[in-house]
């Protein structure tokens, strides 16, 4: 028998098939490093993020962490692949317009917006860069968006229901208060569409409850909301609320004490309010809008357009009751509204 002994196969040098062999290799090598080379560029990126907030930044820092850790989940870490660019107004109106104009000078990718002052103010700067609300009352009104299933244009995000949810609070004051006949209802100095939505909401929502609504406008500073106090007292009103706002959540601690001060029952749509001794809050549970305007965030980023994701409305709700806050003023909270309450301080 013939034997086949065991020779290595070599392709010999210059051959057709050994230049063959090196063609595709070194294809194949160009086409790693182009692809390594994509990667890298991609992951380098620094996305910048615009934050547009007409309050303070201690005002909006617990909401601003809930902001961030969400967006930590999803993998988007500050310095490393996202810069935000954060623009507070400081309880100034006002300021809002300049700073989203900020903004767009500097090429931000995206923008966050809190509220329904500050997505007007940047949807009126850009109709191209995508603006995300973390909490707008009622974004279809406000006219930010054509509707919530098809926002159609460059603005999408979460809708808190405020101006629903004020009637809501109304309700909580009548079941507590006894013989409630008069509301007063804090209201900003410089009005705007989000005040108007709740108040044609809060109009009707006292006449249905046969309760007076005395409107009391005011500006944030001490001096005018002690005077927009003493003139609830003056009305003889048995209870009092705010507008949902920014603006007074930055000034919450000084509208709680001023409110224990005068003895008068009041209702918040933020629990934060309560966090600083208030006596009540019904309203969403803004942490969660804050976490969720992160995924929408991080869709954004990754591609997907505003108009194409639908506005989401608020699921979470949070009632809230200080019993600390309604003893000093001399107040007894039924039981069956206790029995509502998502969480009672004793």
């Amino acid at each position: 028998m013939t034997e086949i002994s065991g020779q290595k196969s070599e392709i010999s040098r210059g051959s057709p098939l050994h230049t063959l062999f090196f063609v595709v290799l070194l294809f194949g090598a160009l086409l790693l490093t182009l692809c390594v080379s994509a990667q890298a560029q991609q992951t380098g990126k620094v996305f910048r993020i615009g934050f547009l907030d007409s309050s303070t930044a201690s005002g909006s820092a617990g909401l601003v962490d809930a902001f961030r850790q969400e967006l930590s989940k999803l993998g988007w870490m500050e310095g490393k692949n996202i810069a935000i660019e954060y623009r507070f107004a400081e309880q100034k109106p006002e300021r809002v317009p300049e700073l989203a104009a900020e903004l767009i000078r500097l090429n931000v990718n995206l923008i966050v917006v809190t509220g329904t002052p500050p997505a007007l103010a940047a949807k009126s700067a850009t109709s191209t860069i995508p603006i995300v609300m973390t909490n707008s009352g009622d974004p279809v009104g406000a006219g930010l968006v054509a509707s919530l299933a098809r926002p159609g244009g460059n603005v999408t995000g979460l809708s808190g229901l405020n101006p629903q949810l004020n009637t809501k609070r109304m309700e909580v004051l009548k079941d507590v208060v006894p013989k409630l006949s008069r509301v007063g209802l804090l209201l900003g100095s410089r009005g705007g569409i989000a005040d108007d939505l709740q108040l044609k909401e809060l109009r009707a929502a006292a006449q249905a409850m046969k309760l007076q609504l005395e409107e009391i406008k005011t500006q944030v500073d001490s001096e005018a909301l002690q005077s927009a106090f003493q003139s609830a007292k003056q009305k003889q009103v048995g209870a009092i609320m705010t507008t949902a706002s920014r603006t007074f959540l930055g000034e919450r601690k000084r509208i709680v004490a001023l409110a224990g001060k005068h003895r008068l029952p009041a209702i918040y749509f933020q629990k934060e309010f309560v966090d600083e001794g208030g006596l009540m809050s019904y309203g969403t549970d803004y942490d969660d809008l804050y976490r969720r305007a992160a995924v929408y965030v991080d869709k954004i980023l990754k591609g997907a357009k505003p108009a194409d994701l639908p506005v989401q409305q608020a699921t979470k709700f949070e009632f809230v009751i200080n019993l600390k806050a309604a003893k000093q003023i001399g107040l007894t909270i039924p039981v069956r509204v206790l029995e509502r309450a998502n969480k009672v301080i004793k």
